[in-house]
């Protein structure tokens, strides 16, 4: 008898756990108030975890980070696995707002593309007039060039830029990674392919990369935007806390943690605050 109750108490608390519980990348703080956020590069770079650390301080909570491409932080989103998401896919947040399933999308910063690749520039890119130029010409030259296949903003905005190329990406030269963007800009590095990579993550691995340098930039249309979307209130637990760092990370404080950090590491702020990217909110 006593073992039954045993394994019913573990059941019971099982059940009381947050559909997330263990598929955190990393977990910030250990207050009593969960909420999970879903999101890729601001995780990985680092960002994250300063603006939790910041909000946890306060209110008593906790994050669990889930390492995921945007349109992967959609679909957790979607699906009620997480609370919240960070992400960089314009369309597909909007969507996601009119069809109901999430709410408070909110401006929160920005970086931009570079289209990166081997420091002798065998397609010219360095010349274009424009980011769906530069592709022609890699699509011309056959150079090899890595995506990201994986449908995260990366991805979405890679295609939007061979649309605008009026080119259908094909061959041996177009090499799909399926994986995230530090591992795709340090594969693009070794085998000396193009990539187009976020200014966060390039600032923060240039270092490293021996092989690479940046040929393409400026166009406002890489320009990448982030915003946050939250589930409808009540859909989750950890809903109004998320509601919560949303405030925060929009506050002064969460802004100026947006637009400081890497700057001591790296020597530049790796992204922008919300007040620059208004100017290419569309």
């Amino acid at each position: 008898m006593r073992r039954t109750l045993s394994l019913l108490v573990l059941v019971l608390a099982l059940a009381a756990l947050p559909a997330w519980a263990g598929d955190c990348t990393a977990t910030y703080g250990a207050g009593a108030k969960a909420f999970s956020l879903a999101t890729g590069s601001p995780g990985e770079l680092g960002l994250l975890e300063q603006l939790a650390n910041a909000f946890n301080a306060k209110h008593g909570s906790s994050l669990c980070w889930m390492k995921a491409g945007s349109g992967a932080s959609l679909k957790l989103l979607k699906e009620k696995q997480a609370d919240m998401i960070m992400v960089h896919a314009p369309a597909a947040e909007k969507a996601a707002v009119g069809e109901g399933w999430a709410v408070g999308r909110t401006l929160i910063g920005s970086n931009e593309f570079y289209i990166v690749g081997p420091k002798a520039d065998p397609a010219g890119i360095a010349k274009a007039k424009d980011a769906g130029d530069a592709y022609a010409k890699i699509a011309a030259a056959k150079a090899t060039f890595f995506s990201r296949g994986d449908n995260s903003g990366t991805h979405k905005k890679e295609l939007a830029v061979w649309e605008k190329s009026g080119v259908k990406p094909a061959g041996d030269w177009y090499i799909v990674t399926k994986d995230f963007m530090m591992a795709t800009l340090k594969r693009a590095d070794a085998e000396g392919g193009y990539f187009m990579t976020d200014s966060s993550t390039w600032i923060a691995a240039r270092k490293d990369l021996k092989g690479l340098s940046i040929l393409f930039k400026g166009d406002p249309f890489l320009v990448n935007t982030y915003h946050t979307l939250v589930q409808p209130a009540g859909a989750t637990p950890g809903q109004a806390t998320a509601m919560a760092f949303v405030e925060f990370v929009g506050s002064a404080a969460g802004q100026k943690i947006i637009a400081d950090y890497g700057a001591k590491e790296y020597g530049e702020g790796i992204y922008n605050d919300a007040a620059y990217a208004k100017k290419y909110d569309h």
